[in-house]
């Protein structure tokens, strides 16, 4: 069977599954308040509980399954699996790696770290103007959900500005939770591509070095990428065309 868990904060849901595991329990708890949830939430944090009474899916459950993750794939923004089941923790590890949202594998003595690693903030994006200077600061691992702000934010700071130049800071940046927070970045980089004079990357890593050289390939601008360590060149690289271009134009 399964039951829905209890004391949850309000967005995320919880599942424990026991025993043998029917096309039945789908139908009368899992999906009915997936629906009920997605009804009040864009998105939802979820955690499944596969414990020591936990025996395996039947035919119609397997289909279910698949069938549930397919019509909500872009439901979830966290999902947490707790579980000592070895064929349960191998196959959400490979299943994590097309999933659009983070995945993470818990042991099943260790819930409640689960519980807080769904209500925890994994990363933060800040963005600061100065003059037509925008600098996009990514700290930590960032979620798609990320970029709803961030996009809204970055359209009112670009509405009354005429060749942005944007300094993208990767110093503080561990990277991207699921595919879904990339796809996100990406098509905020195609949307602006044309309202972009410069840009240029900041990072500490090799392939945060590769992120400018993708970047480049999506918008109409002079691109570079500068180490950490020459930050204060970046920002002098960004911003001297700048005064240069309002000195010609005086």
């Amino acid at each position: 069977m399964i039951e829905c868990m209890s004391g949850l904060p309000d967005g995320t849901l919880g599942f424990s599954f026991q025993g043998q595991i029917t096309a039945d329990d789908y139908d009368h708890v899992l999906t009915p308040a997936l629906d009920r949830a997605l009804e009040q939430h864009d998105h939802l944090k979820l955690i499944a509980q596969l414990g020591p009474s936990f025996e395996g899916y039947d035919l119609g459950a397997a289909w279910a399954d698949g069938r549930e993750a397919l019509r909500h794939w872009d439901g979830f923004e966290r999902l947490a699996l707790v579980s000592d089941v070895a064929w349960v923790r191998t196959a959400a590890a490979a299943f994590s790696l097309a999933m659009p949202c983070p995945v993470r594998v818990f042991a099943d003595a260790d819930l409640e770290d689960a519980r807080r690693w769904l209500s925890e903030s994994l990363g933060t994006m800040r963005l600061e103007r100065h003059g037509d200077v925008i600098e996009v600061r990514l700290i930590g691992t960032i979620e798609a959900s990320s970029y709803q702000q961030m996009e809204a934010n970055l359209d009112a700071e670009l509405q009354d500005v005429d060749g942005a130049r944007l300094l993208l800071d990767l110093r503080e940046f561990d990277g991207w939770a699921g595919l879904g927070a990339l796809g996100r970045h990406m098509a905020l980089v195609r949307d602006h591509r044309r309202t972009m004079r410069r840009v240029v990357v900041v990072g500490n890593k090799a392939w945060q070095a590769l992120a400018e050289k993708l970047v480049s390939q999506f918008v109409e601008a002079e691109t570079r990428f500068f180490d950490a360590a020459d930050y204060a060149l970046a920002e002098t690289w960004i911003r001297l065309q700048s005064n240069d271009d309002k000195q010609i134009k005086a």
